[in-house]
Protein backbone atom coordinates (compact mmCIF):
# COMPACT_ATOMS: atom_id res chain seq x y z
CA UNK A 1 0.00 0.00 0.00
CA UNK A 2 1.19 3.61 -0.74
CA UNK A 3 2.23 6.14 2.25
CA UNK A 4 -0.23 8.65 3.21
CA UNK A 5 0.04 11.42 0.76
CA UNK A 6 2.56 9.41 -1.59
CA UNK A 7 1.12 8.00 -5.09
CA UNK A 8 0.66 4.33 -5.39
CA UNK A 9 2.38 2.68 -8.27
CA UNK A 10 -0.62 2.70 -10.87
CA UNK A 11 -1.48 6.50 -10.54
CA UNK A 12 -1.88 8.77 -12.79
CA UNK A 13 0.15 11.84 -11.36
CA UNK A 14 2.67 12.42 -8.89
CA UNK A 15 2.69 14.82 -6.11
CA UNK A 16 2.97 18.21 -7.43
CA UNK A 17 1.70 17.79 -10.71
CA UNK A 18 0.10 21.15 -12.46
CA UNK A 19 -3.17 19.10 -13.36
CA UNK A 20 -4.32 21.77 -15.88
CA UNK A 21 -0.89 21.47 -17.57
CA UNK A 22 -0.32 18.11 -17.68
CA UNK A 23 -4.57 17.95 -18.69
CA UNK A 24 -4.09 19.95 -21.87
CA UNK A 25 -0.51 17.47 -22.22
CA UNK A 26 -2.47 14.35 -22.71
CA UNK A 27 -4.80 16.01 -25.00
CA UNK A 28 -2.52 16.23 -26.97
CA UNK A 29 -1.16 13.01 -26.81
CA UNK A 30 -5.14 11.32 -27.07
CA UNK A 31 -5.46 13.59 -30.30
CA UNK A 32 -2.08 12.22 -32.19
CA UNK A 33 -2.22 8.66 -30.95
CA UNK A 34 -5.56 8.07 -32.08
CA UNK A 35 -4.89 10.20 -35.33
CA UNK A 36 -2.20 8.23 -36.16
CA UNK A 37 0.26 10.47 -35.80
CA UNK A 38 3.48 10.78 -32.99
CA UNK A 39 2.88 11.79 -29.97
CA UNK A 40 4.42 14.06 -28.04
CA UNK A 41 5.12 11.89 -25.25
CA UNK A 42 3.93 8.21 -25.43
CA UNK A 43 1.26 7.27 -23.11
CA UNK A 44 1.27 5.28 -20.22
CA UNK A 45 1.57 1.27 -21.03
CA UNK A 46 -1.91 0.77 -19.40
CA UNK A 47 -3.33 3.66 -21.44
CA UNK A 48 -1.72 2.17 -24.42
CA UNK A 49 -3.39 -1.30 -23.98
CA UNK A 50 -6.52 -0.20 -23.42
CA UNK A 51 -6.39 2.31 -26.38
CA UNK A 52 -5.45 -0.13 -28.90
CA UNK A 53 -7.69 -2.91 -27.27
CA UNK A 54 -10.77 -0.56 -27.99
CA UNK A 55 -9.57 0.66 -30.78
CA UNK A 56 -9.67 -2.67 -31.94
CA UNK A 57 -13.64 -2.68 -31.04
CA UNK A 58 -15.00 0.06 -33.51
CA UNK A 59 -15.75 2.89 -30.54
CA UNK A 60 -15.86 6.26 -31.35
CA UNK A 61 -13.27 8.58 -29.69
CA UNK A 62 -14.81 11.90 -30.59
CA UNK A 63 -18.63 10.96 -29.57
CA UNK A 64 -20.40 9.24 -26.87
CA UNK A 65 -21.10 5.46 -27.66
CA UNK A 66 -24.07 3.89 -26.89
CA UNK A 67 -25.35 2.95 -23.37
CA UNK A 68 -28.00 0.45 -22.53
CA UNK A 69 -28.76 0.56 -18.79
CA UNK A 70 -29.72 -2.79 -17.19
CA UNK A 71 -34.00 -2.31 -15.69
CA UNK A 72 -34.14 -1.68 -11.83
CA UNK A 73 -35.16 -4.58 -11.08
CA UNK A 74 -32.25 -6.49 -12.46
CA UNK A 75 -29.48 -4.10 -10.27
CA UNK A 76 -31.63 -4.95 -7.46
CA UNK A 77 -30.90 -8.42 -7.74
CA UNK A 78 -27.19 -8.11 -8.69
CA UNK A 79 -26.70 -5.94 -5.33
CA UNK A 80 -28.55 -9.05 -3.69
CA UNK A 81 -26.94 -11.75 -5.27
CA UNK A 82 -22.94 -10.21 -4.63
CA UNK A 83 -21.11 -10.82 -1.76
CA UNK A 84 -20.85 -6.93 -1.84
CA UNK A 85 -23.53 -5.99 -0.50
CA UNK A 86 -22.87 -7.48 2.90
CA UNK A 87 -19.78 -4.75 3.28
CA UNK A 88 -21.28 -1.97 1.31
CA UNK A 89 -21.85 -0.02 4.57
CA UNK A 90 -17.73 -0.34 5.05
CA UNK A 91 -17.33 1.17 2.16
CA UNK A 92 -19.80 4.11 2.23
CA UNK A 93 -17.99 4.92 6.05
CA UNK A 94 -14.77 4.84 4.57
CA UNK A 95 -15.31 6.71 1.28
CA UNK A 96 -18.55 8.32 1.06
CA UNK A 97 -18.15 10.37 4.62
CA UNK A 98 -15.75 12.61 2.24
CA UNK A 99 -17.33 12.85 -0.84
CA UNK A 100 -19.34 15.63 -0.63
CA UNK A 101 -16.66 17.56 0.54
CA UNK A 102 -14.09 16.41 -2.30
CA UNK A 103 -16.70 16.36 -4.81
CA UNK A 104 -16.24 13.18 -5.56
CA UNK A 105 -18.56 9.85 -6.21
CA UNK A 106 -18.03 6.30 -4.86
CA UNK A 107 -19.05 3.86 -7.64
CA UNK A 108 -18.67 0.22 -6.98
CA UNK A 109 -19.39 -2.11 -10.08
CA UNK A 110 -20.23 -6.25 -10.75
CA UNK A 111 -17.53 -8.04 -12.29
CA UNK A 112 -19.31 -7.46 -15.23
CA UNK A 113 -18.70 -3.97 -14.99
CA UNK A 114 -22.74 -3.48 -14.00
CA UNK A 115 -23.11 -0.02 -11.82
CA UNK A 116 -24.24 -1.30 -8.76
CA UNK A 117 -23.88 1.33 -5.93
CA UNK A 118 -23.31 5.07 -6.77
CA UNK A 119 -23.14 7.57 -4.09
CA UNK A 120 -21.62 11.17 -3.13
CA UNK A 121 -20.97 14.43 -4.35
CA UNK A 122 -24.47 15.52 -5.79
CA UNK A 123 -23.17 18.30 -8.33
CA UNK A 124 -20.79 15.09 -9.47
CA UNK A 125 -23.70 12.77 -9.82
CA UNK A 126 -25.86 15.56 -11.87
CA UNK A 127 -22.70 15.24 -14.45
CA UNK A 128 -22.12 11.59 -14.29
CA UNK A 129 -26.24 11.40 -15.34
CA UNK A 130 -25.46 13.46 -18.33
CA UNK A 131 -22.38 11.13 -19.31
CA UNK A 132 -24.35 7.73 -18.22
CA UNK A 133 -22.19 6.97 -15.33
CA UNK A 134 -25.19 5.54 -13.76
CA UNK A 135 -26.70 2.83 -12.06
CA UNK A 136 -27.24 -0.16 -14.11
CA UNK A 137 -24.47 1.24 -16.28
CA UNK A 138 -22.13 -1.28 -18.12
CA UNK A 139 -18.93 0.35 -17.60
CA UNK A 140 -16.31 -1.61 -19.20
CA UNK A 141 -14.09 -1.14 -21.99
CA UNK A 142 -16.07 -2.45 -25.11
CA UNK A 143 -19.15 -0.24 -24.23
CA UNK A 144 -17.61 3.09 -22.98
CA UNK A 145 -13.85 2.95 -23.92
CA UNK A 146 -10.87 3.77 -21.93
CA UNK A 147 -12.12 3.82 -17.93
CA UNK A 148 -10.70 3.08 -14.76
CA UNK A 149 -13.26 0.44 -14.31
CA UNK A 150 -13.48 -1.37 -17.33
CA UNK A 151 -9.90 -1.03 -17.58
CA UNK A 152 -9.30 -2.47 -14.57
CA UNK A 153 -11.75 -5.49 -15.40
CA UNK A 154 -9.19 -5.68 -17.96
CA UNK A 155 -6.04 -5.43 -17.16
CA UNK A 156 -7.01 -7.52 -13.54
CA UNK A 157 -5.16 -4.69 -11.65
CA UNK A 158 -5.88 -1.35 -9.81
CA UNK A 159 -5.87 1.11 -12.36
CA UNK A 160 -6.26 5.40 -12.39
CA UNK A 161 -6.08 7.16 -15.12
CA UNK A 162 -6.73 11.38 -15.37
CA UNK A 163 -7.99 13.77 -18.10
CA UNK A 164 -7.06 12.40 -21.38
CA UNK A 165 -6.22 9.36 -20.80
CA UNK A 166 -9.89 8.16 -21.13
CA UNK A 167 -11.04 7.46 -24.76
CA UNK A 168 -14.15 9.23 -25.37
CA UNK A 169 -13.92 12.72 -25.03
CA UNK A 170 -16.55 13.28 -23.28
CA UNK A 171 -15.20 11.72 -20.00
CA UNK A 172 -11.78 13.80 -20.43
CA UNK A 173 -13.10 16.22 -17.59
CA UNK A 174 -12.74 13.40 -15.27
CA UNK A 175 -10.15 11.55 -12.84
CA UNK A 176 -11.10 7.41 -11.72
CA UNK A 177 -9.54 5.53 -9.22
CA UNK A 178 -10.33 1.53 -9.46
CA UNK A 179 -9.46 -1.39 -7.85
CA UNK A 180 -10.93 -4.57 -8.17
CA UNK A 181 -12.19 -6.33 -4.85
CA UNK A 182 -11.82 -10.17 -4.26
CA UNK A 183 -13.78 -12.85 -2.36
CA UNK A 184 -11.26 -13.43 0.79
CA UNK A 185 -12.32 -17.30 0.46
CA UNK A 186 -12.07 -18.32 -3.25
CA UNK A 187 -10.35 -15.72 -4.99
CA UNK A 188 -13.11 -14.79 -7.51
CA UNK A 189 -13.40 -11.24 -8.43
CA UNK A 190 -16.64 -9.40 -7.47
CA UNK A 191 -15.97 -6.16 -8.93
CA UNK A 192 -14.17 -2.90 -8.90
CA UNK A 193 -14.43 -0.34 -6.17
CA UNK A 194 -14.12 3.44 -8.01
CA UNK A 195 -13.82 7.08 -6.96
CA UNK A 196 -14.45 9.51 -10.00
CA UNK A 197 -14.57 13.05 -9.86
CA UNK A 198 -13.92 16.19 -11.44
CA UNK A 199 -10.00 15.89 -13.07
CA UNK A 200 -8.80 18.96 -11.61
CA UNK A 201 -9.87 17.82 -7.98
CA UNK A 202 -7.36 14.64 -8.65
CA UNK A 203 -5.10 14.10 -5.32
CA UNK A 204 -2.23 11.52 -5.25
CA UNK A 205 -3.67 10.34 -2.14
CA UNK A 206 -6.91 8.93 -3.79
CA UNK A 207 -5.22 5.59 -4.61
CA UNK A 208 -4.25 4.68 -1.08
CA UNK A 209 -7.86 6.11 0.03
CA UNK A 210 -9.57 3.79 -2.54
CA UNK A 211 -6.88 0.83 -1.66
CA UNK A 212 -7.60 1.48 2.32
CA UNK A 213 -11.67 0.75 1.59
CA UNK A 214 -11.11 -2.31 -0.72
CA UNK A 215 -8.90 -3.79 1.94
CA UNK A 216 -11.30 -2.75 4.82
CA UNK A 217 -14.26 -4.50 2.90
CA UNK A 218 -12.04 -7.74 2.18
CA UNK A 219 -11.67 -8.09 5.39
CA UNK A 220 -15.26 -7.37 6.51
CA UNK A 221 -16.07 -10.61 4.05
CA UNK A 222 -13.38 -12.43 5.85
CA UNK A 223 -14.92 -11.83 9.31
CA UNK A 224 -18.64 -12.84 7.68
CA UNK A 225 -16.64 -15.94 6.47
CA UNK A 226 -16.09 -16.84 9.76
CA UNK A 227 -18.65 -16.37 11.11
CA UNK A 228 -20.77 -19.06 8.84
CA UNK A 229 -17.90 -21.32 9.86
CA UNK A 230 -18.58 -20.88 13.46
CA UNK A 231 -22.28 -21.20 12.88
CA UNK A 232 -21.42 -24.24 10.73
CA UNK A 233 -18.97 -25.68 13.64
CA UNK A 234 -21.60 -24.79 16.08
CA UNK A 235 -24.69 -26.68 14.28
CA UNK A 236 -22.09 -30.10 13.79
CA UNK A 237 -21.55 -30.73 17.44
CA UNK A 238 -24.20 -32.98 18.32
CA UNK A 239 -23.13 -35.20 15.34
CA UNK A 240 -19.58 -34.76 16.28
CA UNK A 241 -20.14 -35.88 19.61
CA UNK A 242 -20.79 -39.61 18.74
CA UNK A 243 -17.93 -39.53 16.33
CA UNK A 244 -14.59 -40.61 16.99
CA UNK A 245 -10.96 -40.53 15.14
CA UNK A 246 -9.76 -38.05 13.24
CA UNK A 247 -12.00 -35.75 11.05
CA UNK A 248 -12.23 -32.80 9.64
CA UNK A 249 -15.88 -30.28 9.28
CA UNK A 250 -15.89 -28.01 6.19
CA UNK A 251 -18.15 -25.93 3.83
CA UNK A 252 -18.50 -26.99 0.16
CA UNK A 253 -15.68 -24.23 -0.45
CA UNK A 254 -13.48 -26.65 1.92
CA UNK A 255 -12.90 -24.09 4.34
CA UNK A 256 -12.05 -26.17 7.94
CA UNK A 257 -14.93 -25.41 10.36
CA UNK A 258 -13.38 -27.40 12.70
CA UNK A 259 -10.33 -30.41 13.49
CA UNK A 260 -9.64 -32.74 15.07
CA UNK A 261 -7.04 -35.30 15.49
CA UNK A 262 -5.08 -33.68 12.76
CA UNK A 263 -3.31 -30.91 12.64
CA UNK A 264 -5.17 -27.46 12.04
CA UNK A 265 -5.29 -26.28 8.44
CA UNK A 266 -7.19 -23.88 6.55
CA UNK A 267 -8.94 -25.47 3.50
CA UNK A 268 -8.82 -28.75 1.78
CA UNK A 269 -10.11 -29.61 -1.83
CA UNK A 270 -13.85 -28.75 -2.28
CA UNK A 271 -15.40 -31.77 -1.32
CA UNK A 272 -18.03 -33.01 -3.97
CA UNK A 273 -20.81 -36.04 -3.17
CA UNK A 274 -19.61 -39.41 -3.75
CA UNK A 275 -15.90 -38.18 -4.96
CA UNK A 276 -12.72 -39.47 -2.88
CA UNK A 277 -10.62 -36.55 -1.83
CA UNK A 278 -6.87 -36.86 -0.62
CA UNK A 279 -5.66 -34.82 2.69
CA UNK A 280 -2.40 -34.85 3.92
CA UNK A 281 -2.56 -36.30 7.14
CA UNK A 282 -5.66 -38.25 6.56
CA UNK A 283 -4.86 -39.66 3.04
CA UNK A 284 -8.21 -40.88 1.32
CA UNK A 285 -11.38 -39.45 2.52
CA UNK A 286 -14.91 -39.85 1.07
CA UNK A 287 -16.77 -36.26 2.24
CA UNK A 288 -20.20 -36.79 4.65
CA UNK A 289 -22.82 -34.21 3.62
CA UNK A 290 -23.67 -32.94 7.20
CA UNK A 291 -26.29 -30.13 7.43
CA UNK A 292 -24.52 -26.74 5.17
CA UNK A 293 -21.12 -28.38 5.38
CA UNK A 294 -19.26 -31.60 5.17
CA UNK A 295 -17.40 -34.42 7.65
CA UNK A 296 -14.32 -35.81 6.01
CA UNK A 297 -12.61 -38.55 7.65
CA UNK A 298 -9.93 -41.38 6.60
CA UNK A 299 -10.80 -44.47 5.04
CA UNK A 300 -7.68 -45.67 6.53
CA UNK A 301 -3.80 -46.29 5.83
CA UNK A 302 -0.35 -43.84 6.19
CA UNK A 303 -2.52 -40.14 5.47
CA UNK A 304 1.04 -39.65 2.79
CA UNK A 305 -0.34 -38.15 -0.62
CA UNK A 306 1.58 -38.87 -4.25
CA UNK A 307 0.47 -36.40 -7.03
CA UNK A 308 1.95 -36.81 -10.72
CA UNK A 309 1.15 -33.70 -12.85
CA UNK A 310 1.60 -34.18 -16.46
CA UNK A 311 2.22 -31.14 -18.65
CA UNK A 312 2.60 -33.08 -22.12
CA UNK A 313 -1.21 -31.83 -23.26
CA UNK A 314 -3.84 -30.01 -21.09
CA UNK A 315 -2.48 -29.95 -17.32
CA UNK A 316 -3.60 -33.29 -15.61
CA UNK A 317 -2.93 -33.53 -11.77
CA UNK A 318 -2.78 -37.40 -11.01
CA UNK A 319 -3.04 -37.81 -6.99
CA UNK A 320 -2.65 -40.99 -5.24
CA UNK A 321 -3.07 -42.13 -1.14
CA UNK A 322 -3.00 -45.33 0.17
CA UNK A 323 -3.57 -47.16 -3.17
CA UNK A 324 -6.02 -45.31 -4.14
CA UNK A 325 -6.54 -42.03 -6.76
CA UNK A 326 -8.43 -39.25 -8.52
CA UNK A 327 -7.48 -37.31 -11.31
CA UNK A 328 -8.29 -33.47 -12.22
CA UNK A 329 -7.28 -31.38 -15.24
CA UNK A 330 -5.74 -27.39 -14.02
CA UNK A 331 -5.51 -24.76 -16.19
CA UNK A 332 -2.02 -23.54 -17.44
CA UNK A 333 -1.71 -21.26 -14.93
CA UNK A 334 -2.44 -22.79 -11.89
CA UNK A 335 -0.17 -25.75 -13.59
CA UNK A 336 2.58 -23.07 -13.76
CA UNK A 337 2.00 -22.18 -9.71
CA UNK A 338 2.06 -25.73 -8.82
CA UNK A 339 5.92 -26.12 -10.37
CA UNK A 340 6.78 -23.12 -8.88
CA UNK A 341 5.80 -24.48 -5.54
CA UNK A 342 7.46 -28.21 -6.15
CA UNK A 343 10.93 -26.34 -7.42
CA UNK A 344 10.62 -24.11 -4.36
CA UNK A 345 10.64 -26.60 -2.20
CA UNK A 346 10.02 -26.67 1.42
CA UNK A 347 10.88 -22.89 1.14
CA UNK A 348 8.50 -22.02 -0.51
CA UNK A 349 7.40 -18.82 -2.34
CA UNK A 350 5.35 -15.42 -1.12
CA UNK A 351 2.50 -13.91 -3.04
CA UNK A 352 4.88 -11.14 -4.06
CA UNK A 353 7.92 -13.47 -5.04
CA UNK A 354 5.51 -15.82 -6.98
CA UNK A 355 4.32 -12.42 -9.24
CA UNK A 356 7.74 -11.80 -9.79
CA UNK A 357 8.44 -15.46 -11.25
CA UNK A 358 5.26 -15.04 -13.21
CA UNK A 359 4.46 -11.38 -14.14
CA UNK A 360 8.01 -10.31 -13.84
CA UNK A 361 7.31 -8.05 -10.91
CA UNK A 362 5.52 -8.17 -7.33
CA UNK A 363 3.01 -5.64 -8.38
CA UNK A 364 0.32 -8.60 -9.19
CA UNK A 365 0.27 -9.98 -5.87
CA UNK A 366 -3.33 -9.62 -5.70
CA UNK A 367 -3.89 -11.39 -8.78
CA UNK A 368 -1.70 -14.40 -7.95
CA UNK A 369 -3.30 -14.82 -4.37
CA UNK A 370 -6.59 -15.04 -6.32
CA UNK A 371 -5.29 -17.45 -8.67
CA UNK A 372 -3.89 -19.66 -5.43
CA UNK A 373 -7.16 -19.41 -3.90
CA UNK A 374 -8.73 -20.68 -7.02
CA UNK A 375 -6.20 -23.65 -7.32
CA UNK A 376 -7.01 -24.29 -4.14
CA UNK A 377 -10.43 -25.12 -4.38
CA UNK A 378 -9.74 -27.53 -6.95
CA UNK A 379 -6.25 -29.48 -4.90
CA UNK A 380 -7.07 -28.02 -1.56
CA UNK A 381 -4.67 -29.20 1.40
CA UNK A 382 -2.21 -30.51 -1.36
CA UNK A 383 -1.13 -26.68 -1.17
CA UNK A 384 -0.21 -25.32 2.33
CA UNK A 385 -0.01 -20.58 2.43
CA UNK A 386 2.31 -18.47 4.56
CA UNK A 387 4.11 -18.90 2.48
CA UNK A 388 3.05 -20.70 -0.35
CA UNK A 389 4.32 -24.39 -0.60
CA UNK A 390 3.43 -27.99 -0.87
CA UNK A 391 1.81 -29.43 2.05
CA UNK A 392 3.98 -31.59 4.53
CA UNK A 393 3.42 -35.27 3.54
CA UNK A 394 2.78 -34.83 -0.43
CA UNK A 395 5.25 -35.20 -3.29
CA UNK A 396 4.71 -33.79 -6.26
CA UNK A 397 6.55 -35.41 -9.68
CA UNK A 398 6.39 -33.10 -12.81
CA UNK A 399 6.26 -34.30 -16.25
CA UNK A 400 6.41 -32.57 -19.38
Amino acid sequence: MAAAGAAPAYGAIEPGTDLSQHARQLVRIHDAVLAGSRPPVRPRGVVARSWSRVVGMGLEPDTTNERVNLPWHDVEARRTASPISLVIDDLRATLTRVADASLFLMVVCDADGVVLWREGAARVRMTADRLGFTEGARWTERVVGTNAIGTALAEAAPVELFSAEHYEQGQHPWYCTAMPIHDPRTGELLGVVDVSGPALTLHPAIGALVESSVRLAEAGLWRHHEGRLERLRRSAEPVLAGVSGPLLVVDDHGWVAHHAGIAARDRIQAPREHRALAVPGLGLCLPERLGDGWLVRPRGGSGSVAASLDRTGEPVLDVTSDGESWRTTLTPRHAELLVLLARAGRAGLTAQQLSTAVYGDAEHAVTVRAEVSRMRRAIGALVATNPYRLADGVSLTLVG
